[in-house]
């Protein structure tokens, strides 16, 4: 009984701080934030007619992401599950070839390999940043793959490995740089999946800018939104050209003929969505401001009752789109996963992971001892931009 009560006053304690961050009644993990231009930017687009996938703030979103990020290029699509999709296309990802990534992430990046009819090889993650581990790459590259013809191949299945796409696990940057390295060792493309990352860096330089492709994601939990919408990024002005062809449904630019020369996909952005990611871009910077905010106090408060917060990398600053907690055990990650909930503060457990899904649990993988650990253990607590934090804009 004692452990209990013990138990229930930790817990206690943490919902205490989420409160005193954001107020009585339910608690969202993450909601959108719409304070400024976001109406006035969909109304031009009403009162302009252009509201589908041709239009100005498109052209616009896209700019300011590229400006953002250092990326050459920014190509908008309808979700960041599509941008990944295009993007494993662009770097030959195909039927029965193979794509190194993590087990240890949303379904949307396995999703989108399984769309090109190829297979996962999942690949142990670090603790430190819950991205794929350079350490683990390494030693599977070493003694799982043959360099080849320019190619490098699985020497257990035969298959060429076509893309490897680590993952920026809740914002917080991974060490693509050796992942990087590695992979050009043995000529795989890398794709960053940089869909919660927006606004994170890894020595000074914006996450998505070390790939060959990246791809973001702009889901109305994300920390920018424009309700559902994705973006490829590339440095590479060729791959740039082919990704907005092909998520255009191929279309042979024309005055008024259709004329469509390979199977594409009707995949930009709308309009009215971009309306919307252009208004939250001019916010971006002070909604990051605040979540660094809300992440130092909750390390702070954390720190005092010895529990692990997850922090930036070392040599990384992280946008903290969702914060983290790892406990104990499983069993206490269940306890406080349920506690927290039915009292109305949304908590929610990492993600299941893949090869402990049925679609791909005969994928080949190197014992995932980390992302076992972490699946285990790993919650998110409410990490939205708080409405008193906000200042106010067009009154």
């Amino acid at each position: 009984m004692q452990a209990i009560q013990e138990t229930d006053a930790r817990f206690d304690a943490v919902l205490g701080v989420v409160r005193s961050i954001y107020g009585d009644g339910p608690i969202p993990l993450h909601r959108p934030v719409f304070e400024g231009n976001e109406k006035r930017y969909l109304l031009d687009c009403i009162e302009s007619n252009f509201v589908s996938s041709v239009g100005k703030k498109v052209v616009e979103f896209e700019q300011q992401l590229a400006t953002f990020t250092g990326a050459k290029h920014a190509i908008a699509t309808v979700n960041g599950t599509a941008a990944l999709h295009v993007a494993m296309q662009l770097t030959g990802v195909d039927r029965d070839s193979e794509v190194i990534t993590q087990a240890l992430t949303f379904i949307a990046t396995c999703n989108a390999i399984a769309y090109c009819g190829a297979h996962p090889v999942f690949v142990d993650v670090d603790r430190e940043t819950m991205g794929l581990s350079p350490d683990a790459l390494g030693a599977f590259l070493a003694t799982k793959v043959v360099r080849r013809d320019g190619n490098a191949f699985n020497m257990a299945t035969g298959r060429r490995i076509a893309a490897c796409v680590p993952m920026h696990t809740f914002g917080h940057p991974c060490r693509i740089q050796e992942i990087v390295a590695l992979c050009d060792e043995y000529g795989i493309p890398v794709i960053e999946d940089a869909a919660e990352s927006l606004g994170s860096y890894r020595d000074g330089r914006h996450t998505g800018t070390f790939g060959k492709l990246a791809t973001l994601s702009f889901n109305g939990n994300k920390v920018i939104t424009t309700g559902a919408g994705g973006m490829i990024l590339t440095d590479d002005s060729e791959l740039a050209k082919r990704a907005k062809h092909i998520t255009t449904t191929a279309k042979v630019p024309h005055p008024y003929e259709f004329v469509h020369d390979e199977t594409g996909y009707n995949y930009r952005l709308p309009n009215l969505n971009a309306a919307l990611g252009c208004a939250q871009m001019e916010r971006l910077p002070e909604f990051l401001e605040i979540k660094a905010a809300v992440a130092a106090r909750y390390a702070a408060f954390f720190a005092g009752q010895g529990m692990h917060f997850v922090h930036s990398p070392v040599g990384a600053i992280s946008n903290y789109w969702l914060n983290a907690l790892v406990l104990d055990s499983l069993a206490e990650r269940e306890a406080f996963l349920e506690y927290s909930n039915s009292r109305g503060v949304m908590v929610r457990p990492i993600w299941r992971l893949m090869t402990r899904l049925p679609m791909f649990s005969d994928c080949e993988h190197d014992g995932l001892e980390n992302s076992r650990w972490l699946e285990d253990r790993v919650v998110n607590i409410p990490s939205s931009v708080p409405d008193h934090a906000l200042k106010v804009v067009n009154p």
